[in-house]
């Protein structure tokens, strides 16, 4: 794609252009949701500039307050800004198509053969890329949006709760939107959107397609039937598809189940992932201990949210119940896999569609947007302290909470993790080149054994 100049807004694109990109993005959206947000950031803001920083982050604060994964939410914000409707299910589809069926395939090498050393290879090189990612997109994220003391304030007391105290993800999130509620009444100033103070007065940076102040499209205006034909359609599919399953009994219970995962998502995946565990496990003996936290591991390793591991349950669960009989374990393990896959990610459309036009209506109001500028600080927090936190499991692999410097250090991992940051930071390499570089280099150090 050839680069836009910088004093000009660029073209709207096609419908095609969208899909290719989501597309290509399902494919190489590693890291988590930070680091799926750097990458979406870096690409929608800074290259393509098919949106604003503001307009981004915005959006991006709407999702952080939703149960789901927020990357993928944000994801179906964004397309449905550019494309109407169907560009926000093709956005939210495309984001986790491609990790299905990588996960699938990957979940069936395990249980027909075990391990493959050059697989785990190239995503050793992957993983302490992944962590130079996330902290280049806390870095940029937070020059741009913490642009007064009170919000870098924020920002840092947010990633001290997290990491020093483990106050669970929704309480910083609701303390963040009661500060900016409460300051953008007592201290407007220091609220307002993009930080205000001398963040005001910047040079403003090159237009977007959809900028600061670009009128939300007819589309994107509330409008009470598109809601209850929304809410409706999605309604039928659910039910539809729980009465299709009831012939299959543990297709069905697997549909119930990740419905009831999909809603208690607040915080990200780990918060629900005790849940999964104790369902997936002990309720319904899917599949055993070592294998969810085997499963975790690919989940931690492939393209999309982390919450796909509700995949691997479903592959696992289908395949040791037999559900089609012994010959059919592959086929039975793609059925579960797509079952918890719908299921899991079905309400994320419903809030991300159903919600964003209100959201939209909201943008230049104090009142709302003082709540979200102070969401948008502590969520520079929360990416660094997620960077601090995979960076630790990356390079000490073999330390425990008790002992966390023991096992020694991942050399191979640090320097890694060194090199792509001073790509991405220094010389300003695509993340595309510096995760395929990195894979490479895990990819070369598994042969070389």
């Amino acid at each position: 794609m050839s680069t836009v100049p910088a004093h000009d807004r660029p073209a709207h694109p096609t419908f095609r252009e969208a899909f290719l990109y989501w597309l290509r993005l399902g494919f190489i959206s590693f890291g988590g949701p930070a680091g799926q947000i750097a990458v979406m950031h870096a690409e929608l803001v800074d290259k393509r500039r098919w949106i604003s920083e503001q307009r981004f982050l915005h959006a991006l604060n709407y999702c952080m307050v939703l149960p789901g994964p927020e990357a993928q939410q944000l994801a179906i914000y964004l397309g449905w800004l550019l494309h109407r409707t169907w560009g926000g299910i093709v956005a939210g589809v495309l984001f986790v198509l491609p990790s299905l069926f990588i996960l699938a395939g990957l979940t069936w090498v395990y249980l027909a053969f075990g391990d493959v050393p050059a697989v785990k290879g190239i995503f050793d090189g992957i993983k302490p890329a992944v962590v130079a990612i996330v902290v280049f997109a806390a870095w940029r994220i937070g020059a741009r949006a913490l642009k007064n003391r009170v919000l870098q304030a924020m920002a840092a007391l947010s990633f001290v709760a997290l990491f020093g105290f483990g106050v669970p993800f929704p309480a910083i999130v609701l303390a963040a939107g009661l500060i900016g509620l409460v300051g953008g009444r007592v201290a407007p100033q220091h609220f307002q959107t993009g930080g205000g103070g001398h963040g005001a007065a910047q040079a403003r940076h090159a237009p977007a397609l959809i900028d600061d102040d670009t009128p939300a499209p007819p589309h994107a205006r509330f409008r009470w039937g598109y809601l209850l034909a929304l809410v409706g359609v999605a309604f039928g599919l659910w039910v539809g598809m729980v009465a299709l399953l009831l012939g299959q009994p543990v297709l069905h219970d697997m549909g119930v189940f990740f419905t009831k995962a999909a809603l208690l998502t607040f915080g990200g995946a780990y918060a629900v992932l005790p849940y999964v565990y104790q369902g997936g496990v002990e309720t319904h003996g899917w599949l055993t201990g070592p294998q969810m936290m085997d499963g975790l591991a690919l989940g931690e390793t492939t393209p999309g949210p982390l919450i796909m591991v509700v995949a691997f349950v479903g592959f696992v669960g289908a395949w040791t119940k037999e559900i089609f009989g012994p010959d059919a374990l592959a086929a039975a393990g793609m059925a579960g896999a797509a079952v918890a896959t719908f299921f899991t990610f079905l309400p994320s459309f419903v809030f991300i569609l159903a919600g964003a036009p209100l959201v939209e209506s909201t943008r230049g109001n104090l009142k709302f947007t003082a709540p979200l500028t102070g969401i948008t600080a502590a969520v520079v927090g929360v990416i660094l302290n997620l960077a601090v936190f995979f960076g630790w499991h990356v390079v000490w692999p073999r330390a425990t909470a008790a002992a966390p410097f023991s096992g020694g250090v991942e050399v191979f991992s640090a320097a890694v993790a060194v090199v792509a940051f001073v790509a991405l930071w220094h010389h300003k390499q695509d993340i595309m080149k510096v995760l395929a570089v990195c894979a490479g280099m895990g990819l070369l150090r598994s042969l070389m054994g």
